[in-house]
């Protein structure tokens, strides 16, 4: 680094108090179970206290056994996979609390014990043994910390303040500091069952105590009340933190400031011209979905002194570790000295440089036997001056990744103010990472959708087709852009689709990049601007694009004499042909500099190919619109597909057939209705008389169009090219296209 430049952030004290959200109304008349909920979705509420999918509950109820009809105690805890914030009952698992103290017995008769031996990870093979009530969920393997803690309630969190008392290289001795005698130390261990039994000698060791902090990995507490239980994690946080801010560096965190952030826009900017780039070179093995993250407290650290340092250390949490790798990729640019260009041989040498040092992390710590190697791409990439860019398979994922690296920016600004931050080994990283039960759990997840991990832009999403796509490709795991000429339509697409499907989890990202699986975006197909403002967003909402769908189109209504104007044509021909064009154009920028595998799809129609009068300037601009398709395919080709579908006359829930439209054709064929008849009932009618002029004999459907769509998007189709595909019920004017 050559820069010395100071760039004064306001971020002066970040660690602050967290404040009981209990409701006794809330939660009077819930059952031992629901409390239990109520309780996970309060800790889990605030990344602050607990990461997305980490951390732990549990509570020891006494129920009546299904066989006996006895009373029995009952661990209820937060199960495999779950996440606390959006646990629900189905998410936690329960087992006979006296068969889990059992299997302190079967443990120890086993020849070789111990941590990380096969007999440690073996008992997790007995934990549904030990299931009460045949319930189907199985329990997280830091099941034997709740069991063979004395205590009927038991919170295990990650809370930053604590995690950044844990990582410090004093770190026990900080914690006499600020705890006195009410709290333990236990130094790093891997979760599992060793660890719960390291947890219950400390606490029989230590009589009294209130808590233990997990040495680099978070805190553990207990009660025998639940909300005394909840309470008591707010105020063991509170006491770190209270400590942490009073300590904290402040402006000087991190080592002072080496660089100056770009202003917001010009960070945008910036950001939307590398991310695709970045996609690319990071999808080498697998496509990865972006978020990023530019918010104050993550560009001082990033621009400060002692980032690349501090980065090349890693995470200590395992929860943290899993999802950020061993560590993220520092590239080290100049914002205010070096361009775009310069940046872009930085990131493309700091990629293959973090290549080489993960596989030459993975041989050197892997054993005899090991597992295949991991995607070696990192998932963060911090960049000075611009922000923190995360990936993952799915947005969730790459949500939960940069939740996951701002709580570690947190606990380092902590851990550095009040000792050094200290990171786990490289070994015991490769032990996480590649231990035989993750392994096994990635196994289990059943097998990704087939447009997973995928970017989808659909034009047209409003209404009609688009808006029935969107829902479609959603189904089949995409992630999509809602991009419409009505923003407002182009938005309750979106969050109708997300009233459905939900958020997903993790809480980060900036702006349009904290998005879910689809976002709504207005977008002018006729008017450049418009498209490159709209591709900007979507970019910097998710990193990169795929495929691209045209589903708009216009079809200009006659006047009453059956004539068009000049301006109309014109119209007809920006949007149906030019438009798509100039899609085309702008989605080739991000194309080329992922140099990804993509497809296009051009909604045209079978009037391209069926001459008639009447539509002169529709049928014309459409017959263009299908040359185009075969056009862009020689020009895009070969890592972009182009391909048409040709509908013919799809009136369900289109808005090219307006009310009016759908009477003037009604009375164009001849086909009685009424004015008191509403409109989808005279849409049906209509619908049906073009289904009767086909082979069929049957409307077509929005469904059969998207089905349509899909097919070419997907795999199964990835050696079709410059085709266009007819869905319209047979019409023999238009055979041999």
């Amino acid at each position: 680094m050559t820069s010395d430049k100071k760039n004064k952030s306001t971020v002066k004290n970040y660690f602050r108090q967290v404040e009981s959200k209990w409701d006794d109304a809330e939660v009077k008349g819930k059952d031992a179970l629901d409390r239990l909920v109520y309780r996970s979705n309060l800790l889990g509420s605030d990344a602050y206290i607990n990461n997305t999918g980490g951390g732990n509950t549990s509570s020891k109820v006494m129920e009546e056994d299904p066989i006996t009809g006895e009373e029995v105690e009952v661990l209820w805890v937060k199960g495999s996979g779950g996440d606390l914030r959006t646990a629900t009952r189905p998410n936690f698992a329960s087992l006979y609390q006296q068969k889990l103290l059992d299997l302190q017995e079967v443990y120890a008769g086993f020849e070789n014990t111990g941590l990380k031996t096969p007999a440690e990870d073996k008992m997790t093979e007995y934990y549904a043994h030990c299931t009460y009530n045949l319930n189907p969920r199985a329990p997280s393997i830091d099941t034997p910390l709740h069991s063979f803690i004395p205590y009927k309630f038991v919170d295990h969190t990650h809370p930053v303040p604590i995690i950044a008392i844990a990582t410090a290289d004093n770190g026990e001795e900080l914690m006499k500091e600020i705890y006195g005698d009410r709290m333990a130390w236990v130094d790093w261990m891997r979760p599992g069952f060793e660890l719960g039994l390291k947890l219950q000698e400390t606490i029989e060791e230590n009589p009294g105590i209130d808590g233990i902090i997990l040495g680099g990995h978070g805190l553990i507490n207990w009660s025998n009340d639940d909300k005394e239980c909840y309470e008591l994690s707010l105020e063991l946080i509170n006491q770190a933190a209270d400590y942490l801010s009073e300590h904290e560096l402040g402006e000087e965190s991190y080592g002072g400031q080496q660089y100056e952030s770009l202003p917001k826009e010009e960070r945008r900017e910036a950001l939307s011209e590398v991310l695709p780039y970045i996609r690319g070179q990071v999808s080498r093995e697998n496509k990865f979905i972006g978020t990023i993250q530019d918010d104050e407290l993550t560009l001082q650290f990033i621009n400060s002194k002692d980032a690349p340092e501090l980065a090349e250390l890693g995470t200590s949490c395992p929860d943290h570790f899993i999802r950020t790798k061993i560590k993220p990729l520092y590239v080290e640019w100049d914002p205010q000295d070096e361009d775009i260009d310069q940046l872009k041989d930085k990131i493309s040498n700091g990629l293959n440089q973090y290549r080489e040092d993960y596989i030459e992390y993975y041989e050197s710590c892997s054993p005899e036997d090991p597992f295949d190697m991991r995607d070696p791409n990192p998932t963060v990439i911090l960049i000075p001056g611009l922000g923190m860019i995360t990936w993952g398979k799915n947005k969730s994922e790459s949500r939960v990744t940069a939740e996951f690296y701002t709580a570690a920016i947190g606990v380092m600004r902590g851990a550095e103010s009040v000792g050094n931050y200290t990171a786990i080994s490289k070994q015991e990283a490769y032990d996480i990472e590649y231990w035989a039960l993750e392994i096994a759990k990635l196994k289990r997840m059943p097998p990704e959708d087939e447009l997973s991990r995928q970017v989808i832009a659909v034009v047209g999403a409003g209404s009609g087709i688009g808006k029935a796509l969107v829902s479609r490709l959603i189904e089949e795991g995409a992630t999509v852009a809602a991009l419409d000429l009505d923003e407002k339509a182009a938005t309750g697409t979106a969050d109708e689709v997300l009233d459905q499907i939900g958020m997903g989890i993790g809480v980060a990202g900036s702006d349009i990049s904290g998005s879910g699986d689809v976002i709504g975006v207005g977008c002018d197909i006729t008017d450049r601007s418009s498209v490159q403002d709209a591709l900007k967003k979507l970019t910097i909402a998710y990193g990169g694009l795929d495929n691209v769908v045209v589903t708009a189109g216009l079809y200009p209504t006659p006047d009453d004499d059956g004539n068009l104007s000049d301006s109309a044509w014109d119209k007809s021909f920006a949007v149906n042909v030019k438009g798509s064009f100039i899609v085309a154009d702008e989605a080739s920028r991000i194309w080329d500099k992922q140099g990804l595998q993509g497809s296009m799809v051009i909604t045209t129609s079978a009037n391209a190919v069926v001459a008639k009068a009447g539509s002169f300037a529709y049928d014309t601009s459409k017959a263009a619109a299908n040359h185009l398709i075969r056009e862009l395919a020689i020009d895009l080709a070969p890592n972009v597909r182009v391909n048409g579908v040709a509908p013919a006359t799809v009136v369900e829930g289109s808005s090219m057939f307006p009310r009016n439209r759908v009477k003037a054709s009604l009375t164009k064929y001849g086909i009685d209705f009424s004015d008191d008849e509403d409109t989808e009932t005279l849409r049906e009618r209509l619908a049906e008389f073009y289904a009767s002029r086909t082979l069929t004999k049957r409307p077509i459907s929005l469904e059969q169009q998207t089905e349509a769509i899909y097919q070419l998007l997907s795999s199964n189709m990835e050696n079709t090219t410059g085709h266009i595909v007819p869905v319209d019920g047979g019409l023999t004017e238009a055979f041999l296209r």
